[in-house]
């Protein structure tokens, strides 16, 4: 293969026959079961990185079944999304996800920087109750219940919290173990058509796990749960902030300035030229 080809054809790996296609990615009647909770706010701030505010201590508990999409077929999802703000723009910021299927977490993590580990999420009805676990191998580690469709959402306020931004942590190591690429990406869902929005009464329930933390943010108390059908687009992500350019780092409120190990994650490959 010519270099000017290995440069038409560098999208995805393998080069000859990629993960995933190229975008734009649709969905079709992507079915979401959201419950909010209140959590700890020190234990929130812990974990959302820089310039991300939080000033709520809200967790979105999400799981999210994609029947049709374009390159990744049939999956589901699960995951943990936090209220946060941007120079004072409200949106949210997507903590860890965890995903059945490989295309949507290759495409996940290399695009936009979404957190995906494999695990195996699931989200149907059981006779009059909309179900969503989440397991992580044979552990069970999250599992919500709604009243199926009791009360009727408004569309247009629940179509305005989907179009809202959503912040990711996207990291990229180089060859050393070093970050090659670390920053804040934005991204929106488009072509947004809400078909239905629901309530009801609700729980959540989860699990500790070494590997799967979503315990870490215990629930204090339930909040609100909502059902949502959708179809949508995935946009394209922006990068907002990086973490590896020294003058945004300077420039961020509260910074502190890190300096970088001469090793790479690997010990000194130095002693290898």
């Amino acid at each position: 293969m010519k270099i000017n080809s290995v440069l038409l054809n560098a999208f995805s790996m393998p080069v000859t026959s990629p993960a995933y296609p190229m975008g734009p990615y649709h969905f079709v009647d992507r079915e979401f079961l959201i419950v909010t909770y209140r959590t700890d706010l020190a234990k929130l701030r812990a974990v959302v990185p820089e310039p991300l505010v939080v000033h709520d201590p809200l967790v979105h508990f999400q799981f999210i079944r994609t029947p049709d999409s374009t390159g990744f077929g049939d999956y589901t999802e699960s995951g943990q999304v936090i209220p946060v703000t941007l120079d004072g723009v409200a949106g949210s910021y997507t903590l860890a996800m965890y995903v059945d299927d490989h295309p949507p977490i290759a495409a996940g993590r290399e695009l936009w920087g979404f957190p995906k580990k494999l695990a195996r999420p699931d989200l149907g009805v059981h006779t009059d109750t909309l179900v969503g676990t989440l397991d992580y191998g044979p552990v069970r580690i999250a599992t919500a219940t709604m009243g199926y469709k009791h009360y009727s959402l408004d569309l247009a306020k629940e179509r305005k919290r989907l179009e809202m931004p959503n912040f990711l942590l996207k990291v990229l190591p180089h060859v050393d173990g070093k970050p090659r690429v670390c920053e804040l990406v934005r991204h929106y869902l488009d072509n947004i058509e809400l078909k239905g929005a629901w309530t009801g009464p609700s729980s959540l329930q989860l699990s500790p796990h070494a590997l799967a933390p979503v315990a870490d943010l215990p629930v204090l108390e339930i909040v609100e749960a909502r059902h949502l059908i959708a179809n949508l687009t995935l946009g394209a992500g922006q990068s907002v902030f990086d973490y590896l350019d020294h003058s945004q780092i300077v420039a961020a409120p509260g910074n502190r300035r890190v300096r970088a190990s001469s090793l790479s994650f690997f010990g000194d490959l130095t002693k290898h030229v």
